[in-house]
């Protein structure tokens, strides 16, 4: 029997990712394809690099997308700047910083790392002194990590990083678009992102900014005996793949590049300030929300990402089932979490597309009513009246 025509069930995706893609970017991925070296599509990916610009806030020439989900952004930055044996510094908060340790040793790096609580970041001097220690060519860290709701500030990083000869490299895949990031005013070598979170965008393409010192590394090594281990990752390559050689490297995913334009027209279309401040407040909102309703919060909220919150799974409650029941019932998807807090916090995101008062409202509503019909004690009305307060005060 042959499977019927796809049709998706209507969800509304609250969890960290990914989420409900912006319509115009499902509109530009309709669109009819050309081949790689037609004028229109050279001219798409030239128009898609100074859109990324503009959101990674940086004049780096090498600024592209690499086709792939986020992590494929995350695999090419890492096996083109790490050579076998080259040490590297992992900051671990969360989890992602153990795929970042993970991708540098399968790089054959020397890795080192220095863990805190998820849910906690580093301190500057923390990350100074195991510079000071290790010594590494890379320094790779999360900026925005979703697994413990926590963004480790990164605008000193930067110097830190050049005091002790080392590179800076920051996976931006959950925070770019919805939380301050400046590529170069911060002294960032090299970013990774991916569509699926705050650009509001499915997953499939890697956007990344190279400086022009990371570039150089990367160059160096192509043929100089330490060659880049990777042929589809393979930055040097990918470079004269985007730049003015257009040396025939890969077929580019030309339906995901028209996403990625989009989602970085639609940014720079609003500016950056605007889209990092739509989700602080309707983060902002979910959060008062949350804890309207008497949840208890996860992590350091001082330092907590604007479009991820995590809040402790009430007692006798089992997570897991009332999770099922509010995408069933509802139609929410919520986020479980993962290693040392998994069962004991949901994560509900707030990003993209769905940065927006009703969908905050919608998921509030929704949550309350399963929080009463299991037994929580919430007063009626509280999550969303909660959330209106916070839009009141901004």
């Amino acid at each position: 029997m042959i499977p019927g025509q796809i049709d998706p069930p209507a969800r509304l995706l609250m969890g960290p990712g990914p989420i409900n893609a912006d319509p115009r970017v499902l509109r530009a991925m309709s669109a009819q394809l050309v081949g790689q070296y037609d004028p229109a599509m050279t001219g798409y990916m030239a128009e898609t690099q100074e859109l990324f610009r503009g959101v990674f806030q940086t004049n780096n020439d090498a600024t592209l997308v690499i086709d792939g989900t986020g992590r494929a952004g995350i695999e090419a930055a890492l096996v083109s700047l790490l050579a076998p044996g080259d040490r590297v510094l992992v900051p671990i908060f969360g989890r992602f910083g153990d795929l970042l340790k993970e991708i540098a040793a399968r790089c054959g790096a020397e890795v080192h790392v220095i863990e805190r609580e998820w849910g906690t970041v580093f301190t500057p001097a923390e990350i100074d002194a195991a510079l000071a220690e290790v010594k590494p060519k890379v320094l790779a860290i999360v900026h925005g990590d979703t697994s413990a709701t926590v963004a480790q500030p990164l605008d000193d990083l930067g110097g830190i990083a050049d005091k002790h000869g080392a590179l800076l490299y920051a996976d931006v895949t959950a925070s770019l678009g919805g939380n301050t990031f400046l590529a170069d005013a911060w002294g960032v070598d090299a970013a990774t992102a991916g569509l699926q979170k705050c650009l509001a965008g499915p997953a499939g393409s890697s956007p990344i900014t190279l400086s022009d010192r990371a570039a150089q590394v990367i160059n160096a090594r192509e043929g100089a005996g330490a060659d880049i281990r990777s042929n589809y990752f393979d930055l040097a390559q990918i470079l004269d793949y985007w730049g003015p050689k257009r040396l025939n490297h890969h077929t580019e995913a030309t339906t995901m590049l028209y996403g990625a334009r989009e989602c970085a027209r639609i940014l720079v279309e609003e500016t950056m300030e605007k889209a990092v401040e739509r989700h602080r407040i309707h983060g902002a909102a979910m959060t008062a929300g949350l804890v309207g309703m008497g949840l208890q919060l996860f992590g350091d909220q001082s330092v907590r990402m604007n479009n991820v919150i995590g809040v402790y799974i009430p007692d006798g409650l089992d997570g897991e089932a009332a999770r099922a029941t509010l995408l069933a019932d509802y139609g929410i998807e919520i986020g479980t979490s993962f290693g040392p807090l998994a069962g004991k916090v949901w994560r509900i995101g707030v990003m993209g597309y769905n940065a927006r008062r009703d969908a905050v409202l919608t998921t509030l509503a929704a949550l309350e009513q399963l929080l009463r019909r299991g037994g929580v004690a919430v007063k009626q009305g509280a999550g969303t009246d909660a959330a209106f307060e916070s839009y009141a005060a901004g």
